[in-house]
């Protein structure tokens, strides 16, 4: 990820990487996932491109916190699902 690393320091330089702000950064997620949501319902391309950002700049700030880093996170996810089987029913993804 090109800009992990300059939102690692951002983070830093503003004291977020605390452990203890956890629960916080994953509250702050939830509320950026509100706005693509709105983006969806909207239509509104310009806006999903800045919430999908900073969905991202959020879990990167998460992972650093918990000592993780986010690409660990991303390969640990893709490993399991990369060979699941299942079927799309209305556009979600079910696996067996």
């Amino acid at each position: 990820m090109r800009n992990k690393e300059n939102v690692i320091n951002w983070a830093d330089n503003k004291g977020l990487l605390k452990r203890e702000n956890s629960f916080k950064q994953f509250i702050k997620t939830v509320e950026e996932m509100g706005e693509v949501a709105n983006a969806l319902n909207k239509d509104n391309k310009e806006a999903l491109i800045d919430g999908i950002g900073d969905v991202v700049v959020t879990l990167i700030i998460l992972a650093k916190q918990n000592n993780l880093d986010i690409e660990d996170c991303l390969e640990h996810a893709w490993n399991e699902i990369k060979d699941r089987t299942g079927k799309t029913v209305n556009g979600v993804f079910i696996k067996n």
